[in-house]
């Protein structure tokens, strides 16, 4: 069972990869037999969606540019969550994070390939209120067109996802709440993959 994490930041290795390490981490903690990985979109040319609809015959997309080398990592049939991670510019999630979503509509497409992968989603926001939790929304409604089963941060939190700030003198580090809400998130994610993932395997009703 793999989970991945998305780092739709423009900064390759910044705040945003750091936090998704922390999910990942504490997903790993919920059974050693999980694999992880992340995928930074930083230093990629992933262009808009220009709704031209040649997704809809296959899974391919006819821009030239690098999410064809993401295709076949995202539709990986091992895979049971996926945690996205954002920066929050101007209130909302990055330009790079918009256009990986809009693109990712070719999964839906073609088997809803996403569907019933378990969504988390971090937001980093510069100050503590700067619109992590508007982000969070705006990602899980793009989850949800892709028939994904969101999760909050689990408990005790329970909120919309992972929330942490990115102080400009500490970077996360200090963020010792937002910390927190990383580490629920990824094994949030991680507990209720492992549920859906043996509830299939135990022969109960396919998750497809």
């Amino acid at each position: 069972m793999k989970i991945i994490a998305l780092s739709c930041s423009p900064r390759k290795g910044q705040t945003t990869y750091k936090a998704l390490q922390i999910c990942l981490q504490a997903a790993q903690t919920v059974d050693e037999s999980i694999e992880t990985q992340i995928i930074e979109l930083a230093g990629l040319d992933i262009r808009p969606c220009n709704a031209c609809g040649a997704c809809k015959n296959a899974l391919q997309c006819p821009i030239q540019d690098d999410f064809a080398s993401l295709i076949p990592h995202l539709a990986d049939e091992d895979i049971a969550g996926m945690i996205i991670g954002t920066p929050v510019y101007l209130g909302s999630m990055t330009a790079q994070c918009k256009a990986f979503l809009d693109r990712s509509v070719m999964f839906r497409r073609n088997g809803w390939i996403f569907r019933n992968r378990v969504a988390g989603v971090v937001a980093v926001g510069g100050v503590r209120s700067g619109g992590q939790e508007l982000t969070i929304q705006a990602v899980q409604a793009a989850c949800l067109c892709h028939d994904m089963v969101c999760v909050s941060d689990g408990q005790p939190t329970a909120h919309f996802g992972a929330t942490l700030w990115n102080n400009p003198s500490e970077g996360i580090d200090s963020d010792n709440f937002g910390i927190e809400t990383a580490k629920n998130l990824g094994k949030r994610v991680a507990e209720l993959s492992l549920k859906l993932t043996c509830h299939s395997r135990a022969g109960g009703n396919p998750v497809k």
